[in-house]
């Protein structure tokens, strides 16, 4: 019996194109009446993934930065996993070389050196904020939450996350997005965070369903008893997953959650 519902935002429950659909809300009411408990799991801030839950309408554990942070929907942060200081700004220095645009997150802020279209790009409409800082040199890493590189060429960002792991085989670097590559801290994952809510509510996690469409989930789902990849999702997720659903605009989420849980 399925008692956590754990479950990506973009691509899996929201589309630039649709939003999150009154389906997908009616859906995780459905759940939360029955005493199932959702989680949402994603690689924004806090602050982004609070006001998703507002958007459908529940409160719910929050797992941010792909599993770096976990929070109550409060804001209380439950688990924190931070990215080693001296790695992180051997990285920065090496991007700043090759012109790689980076968001640094520190205490759940986003940080940047330049004002730019990736930045405009990313907001979009996440509803959060960013500072633009003169370097990055000037900030306090002691609670680094991730770094996000963004380069608008899928081939180059395939090629930068294997140099990243084959150099920094103590940190965890997965693509998130065709033209993100995310950079945290090694046990800052989904399934991490997944092990961690399932023990906090006592509970296995042969007994959590997990759902989402791309690399970054995949640990998730390989972790959860029920791992489901949307239908829409790369083909490294499909093939990491236990069944294999609709698209994000054909109700894919609805559909898995009918078919597993309600």
């Amino acid at each position: 019996m399925i008692k956590l519902v754990v479950t990506d935002i973009d691509g899996t429950i929201y589309s630039p194109e649709s939003g999150i659909k009154d389906s997908v809300k009616e859906c995780i009411k459905q759940l939360t009446n029955q005493g199932i408990i959702v989680a949402i799991a994603t690689g924004r801030t806090y602050g982004s993934a609070k006001n998703v839950a507002d958007r459908i309408g529940i409160k719910c554990p929050l797992i941010c930065y792909q599993g770096g942070l976990v929070n109550s929907y409060e804001g209380e942060i439950l688990d924190a996993k931070y990215l080693d200081e001296k790695t992180a700004r051997k990285i920065i220095k090496d991007f700043r070389k090759r012109n790689i645009h980076l968001n640094v997150y520190v205490e759940d802020k986003l940080y940047v050196e330049d004002d730019n279209k990736y930045i405009k790009d990313y907001i979009g409409d996440k509803g959060i904020d960013y500072f633009k800082v003169e370097s990055f040199d000037e900030l306090d890493f002691t609670k680094l939450n991730k770094l996000l590189a963004i380069k608008y060429d899928t081939n180059f960002i395939n090629n930068l996350i294997k140099e990243l792991r084959e150099k920094y085989p103590d940190i965890y670097v997965v693509k998130s997005y065709d033209y993100f590559c995310e950079i945290a801290n090694k046990e800052a994952t989904k399934g991490h965070a997944i092990k961690f809510l399932a023990e906090k509510y006592g509970i296995t996690t042969d007994e959590v369903m997990a759902i989402g469409d791309q690399n970054n989930d995949i640990e998730m789902i390989e972790t959860a008893g029920i791992g489901v990849a949307m239908g829409n999702g790369t083909e490294e997720i499909k093939c990491s997953a236990d069944y294999i659903t609709d698209t994000v605009e054909n109700d894919g989420f609805v559909k898995a959650v009918k078919k597993f849980v309600l």
